[in-house]
């Protein structure tokens, strides 16, 4: 009985669409049109979160540049102090051999310039690579380390990292507020067409009311059709998302490393968020519209 009801249901529903094919493939083209914006809103979200996280994880952290004279039990003693700081996660020792090592590695082709350097005439410092708990703590490490003495130089980058923070903070907030009004109007698109379907057979639903039709039973296919409207849409929406997203991803991705020293998210990360964010928003969208659409109808 149940699956009779549920085959009847799902069967009215796609005669629904058809009937109303070119209210149908309006209704699938406006829905389209918003979760294509919704997608390239989502899709900004992420790539400036992902972008921050790659520059706070890259910027976490405070270079502390030591006098020559710092050796020993001193520098040993210096670390200890620098360890007890509230904020400091870990650190780091890169001595001035090891970070000229690392700056030949850096420049490889040009890395002749620097030959000639190791030992006396090596000008680089000894150095602490501090790493933070959390940037949050940068201010309060920084202050306490500038108290102890053999510090020559320290480096740090809250500024960058407070910058990203706000522009996230603003982009999602933004992002949030659009995203609700758009599904907003997708709901209402959707409820028009609905709307539409049921004056044309209202006729019908109240004949079926007066024989004792439950709510649910008339409900059913008009709640159906909306589902496959939205899932329509959905599927739509992807796969232009989809296919626009690796396009931009070939050919800017690597243009975005040399200007911004980040990546954009890979498409194939993306794609099954996408996919199960834009069905769920376009099945609730259908079932949301169908019932506000049929309220008025119902009430026999």
């Amino acid at each position: 009985m149940v699956f009779r009801s549920l085959g009847r249901t799902i069967r009215e529903g796609f005669k629904g669409v058809y009937r109303n094919r070119l209210m149908s493939v309006a209704s699938v083209c406006s829905v389209s049109s918003v979760l294509i914006i919704l997608g390239i809103i989502m899709i900004i979200i992420l790539n400036i979160n992902n972008g921050t996280t790659m520059i706070k994880d890259k910027f976490d952290q405070v270079q502390v540049y030591l006098e020559d004279e710092i050796v020993g039990e001193r520098l040993k003693n210096l670390q200890e102090n620098i360890e007890k700081i509230d904020g400091v996660k870990r650190i780091e020792f890169l001595s001035k051999e090891e970070g000229l090592a690392l700056e030949k590695e850096r420049y490889k082709d040009e890395s002749f310039i620097l030959e000639g350097l190791e030992n006396e005439g090596n000008p680089l410092p000894n150095k602490y690579i501090v790493y933070l708990k959390d940037i949050k703590y940068a201010s309060n490490v920084v202050e306490s380390i500038n108290k102890l003495e053999g510090i020559s130089d320290i480096k740090y980058y809250k500024d960058i990292i407070d910058r990203m923070l706000y522009i996230s903070e603003l982009v999602r907030v933004c992002g949030l507020v659009i995203i609700g009004i758009l599904m907003i109007i997708s709901i209402f698109i959707i409820t028009n067409t609905i709307r539409i379907t049921v004056a044309a057979r209202k006729r019908e639903i109240s004949i079926m009311k007066y024989v004792g039709a439950t709510n649910g039973f008339i409900r059913g296919p008009f709640i159906m059709e909306g589902i496959i409207l939205g899932v329509i849409a959905s599927g739509v929406s992807t796969l232009i998302i989809n296919g626009a997203y690796k396009y931009i991803f070939k050919v800017a991705n690597e243009k975005l490393y040399i200007f911004l020293t980040m990546y954009i998210i890979p498409p194939f990360k993306l794609f099954n968020d996408i996919v199960i964010i834009f069905t769920a928003i376009g099945i609730g969208i259908g079932v949301l519209g169908s019932i506000i659409s049929l309220r008025k109808f119902l009430k026999v």
